[in-house]
């Protein structure tokens, strides 16, 4: 996807320096995008209460070759979503947030399928090496999430977000490798891509993921997750919290598949923690 001029940011930039005529047609088009993407010329001058040629020269001033344009552009803003340029907040209290996780975990929940689970699991444990992939905010640190859950039960794994990265990294794998590809829309090219080419070398590649998604597609094994956004714009993603909780299930059906292997990994770590720390019994694994 090309990039896509912002000139809802651009308008609201440039609004106070706006001559009247133009400023009025601002006022109606950043209190209803959609009208403003899809009316005539005609109908946009007449709901501000302008002439032709104002609409015209309002467009130009907004660096859009014609009317034509900037309609385009207006439409290419209001697809992102509405939400994001309305006026209509309300408050979302702490028990609001914690209810839209819970939702989500509650939905990806009823997506289990511990067949499918095992034999991730299986795969992960009999590899030579793992590599998880993954772009953006949620999905980088979940990354990194899965190297840090995997080294503790002996396997070697790498977080790789860096697009060039993950290629190269892809380019250098074979048959007893694998790679974790996590996404929450599933359609980053990067991901997608290093997938591709990590399956070129026999890699196998387990994604988590929408099903649906280009990446779903792409991967051998899916362990899919589904999304619950709400129209509240402030709190972040709670698709971060469906994609722990499957890595969280995946890691724990490793360990339980290789348990004197586990145990024995998870001993030498808490012996060496608990030197180096102090603290009771019961403190958390260098989380």
């Amino acid at each position: 996807m090309g990039h896509r001029p912002d000139i809802v940011n651009r308008l609201r930039a440039r609004y106070p320096k706006l001559p009247n005529s133009e400023r009025k047609l601002a006022d109606v088009v950043l209190g209803d995008l959609a009208f403003a993407a899809h009316a005539s010329l005609d109908s946009l001058a007449r709901r501000a209460g302008v002439g032709g040629a104002s609409v015209t020269r309002f467009a130009r001033r907004l660096d859009c070759r014609d009317v034509r344009d900037l309609k385009l552009q207006l439409a290419q803003s209001l697809a992102v979503g509405e939400r994001f340029i309305e006026d209509r907040d309300r408050a979302v209290g702490p028990s609001g947030v914690h209810a839209a996780i819970e939702a989500t975990l509650r939905l990806n929940a009823s997506l289990l399928d511990p067949e499918a689970i095992k034999a991730a699991a299986r795969r992960l444990g009999d590899s030579r090496q793992v590599l998880v992939f993954g772009v953006g905010g949620g999905s980088t640190a979940l990354a990194m999430e899965c190297q840090f859950r995997l080294f503790r039960f002996g396997i070697a794994a790498t977080a790789y977000s860096d697009p060039m990265l993950m290629r190269m990294a892809a380019a250098t794998l074979e048959a007893q490798d694998t790679v974790l590809c996590l996404s929450l829309s599933g359609h980053g090219d990067d991901v997608v891509e290093a997938a591709s080419i990590a399956r070129e070398y026999a890699a196998h590649c387990i994604a988590i993921t929408p099903g649906g998604s280009p990446l779903a597609a792409a991967a051998d094994r899916l362990l899919p997750i589904e999304l619950h956004e709400t129209d509240d714009i402030y709190t972040p993603s709670t698709g971060r919290f469906a994609m722990l909780a499957m890595i969280d299930v995946l890691v724990t059906e490793l360990a339980q598949a290789h348990p004197q292997r586990s145990r024995e990994m998870l001993r030498r770590l808490k012996h060496h923690l608990d030197a180096h720390r102090g603290g009771g019994d019961r403190q958390p694994l260098g989380d």
